[in-house]
């Protein structure tokens, strides 16, 4: 066991080397970065250190393996929240576990985006060289089937297949045919869980938003594929043993994006008697967002998350979650 877990940590060390050694500095290089925005007020109250943070329905936003822990029949989260520039986000994830997981763990997720209303142009020979098309609804969505078993008591997988829409309104074109501006493709989530037999430490790794290029026009793009790996533990395991009335999760996640720089997730949760918790997190080379506050409350099977992450010159961005299990 000694040894897995120091060859675990090599792996995890040469990961972080790996990203250090890239010369090319990676920008802008994906779309529907919506996929990237963090929906779950817990996760995003640790920084989004949330890879081996398993058993809850929103696990399926970050690692879809994180579901196989679930031991309730039905367990549903909500999630709402404006993101920078008034841009809504409201997500809805559930899973499904027959026969106390016997035969794995079923899920759902759900994503919509409203952009809000904005002017509509087109290039036109006057004075201002454009006229007024009237305004639009951008929109985006993401509906995803997951499946999550543990195949023994320490390791679990789980996977994701989603289907991914984004409009962008409409295109009057010189024929005078109007164009719908939309495009759709399907995408995969995949990840694993490691519980290495020492005290309470876990690792896991996820890769999301695997799929083909899409395009609307000429120019492909491909979705903001993340690969992460990350480990977590109880801190209480050294010093609260004798207490299980308390609990100090320490998490730590690598990420790995297509469309940006390599970057370190931290999160820590205390956690009294599954009632109440008090959270914090911070993510490594960001320009505006780094830190981020929250708490959540748990009773009689309803649980309620709120998180505050400063947003730099975009302000703050307070995230709600609700959740019920039975």
């Amino acid at each position: 066991m000694k040894y897995k877990i120091i060859l675990a940590g090599i792996v995890f060390i040469g990961f972080l080397a790996a990203g250090k050694l890239q010369a090319q500095t990676k920008l802008a290089q994906t779309g529907f970065q919506f996929l990237s925005v963090g929906q779950s007020a817990r996760a995003v109250a640790l920084g989004e250190a949330f890879t081996t943070m398993s058993g809850t329905a929103n696990d399926l936003f970050y690692n879809p393996a994180g579901i196989a822990e679930i031991k309730h029949t039905v367990d549903v989260n909500v999630n709402l929240f404006t993101w920078i520039a008034d841009i809504r986000h409201a997500s809805m994830a559930a899973t499904f576990t027959p026969s106390n997981g016997e035969y794995g763990v079923f899920g759902v997720s759900f994503q919509s985006v409203d952009y809000g209303d904005l002017e509509g142009t087109m290039v036109w020979t006057n004075a201002q060289g454009y006229i007024e098309t009237g305004t639009f609804n951008p929109r985006a969505t993401a509906i995803g089937f997951s499946y999550a078993r543990t195949l023994t008591d320490r390791f679990s997988v789980g996977g994701q297949i989603k289907l991914v829409g984004q409009y962008l309104g409409n295109s009057s074109l010189p024929s005078g045919v109007t164009k719908e501006n939309t495009a759709n493709v399907l995408a995969m989530d995949f990840g694993t869980i490691y519980k290495t037999g020492f005290k309470s430490l876990v690792f896991g790794m996820s890769v999301r938003n695997f799929s083909q290029e899409i395009k609307y026009e000429v120019e492909s793009f491909q979705l903001p594929l993340t690969f992460r790996i990350g480990l977590a533990m109880n801190a209480g395991d050294f010093f609260l043993e004798d207490d299980a009335n308390q609990e100090l999760w320490v998490s730590i996640d690598a990420s790995h994006p297509r469309s940006y720089d390599e970057y370190l997730n931290f999160g820590l949760e205390y956690n009294f008697r599954q009632l109440f918790f008090v959270r914090t997190g911070y993510i490594t080379n960001q320009s505006e967002n780094s830190v981020s506050f929250g708490f959540g409350v748990s009773q009689f099977g309803f649980t309620v998350d709120y998180a505050y992450q400063p947003f730099g010159v975009f302000g703050a961005i307070n995230r709600f979650s609700a959740g019920f299990s039975f």
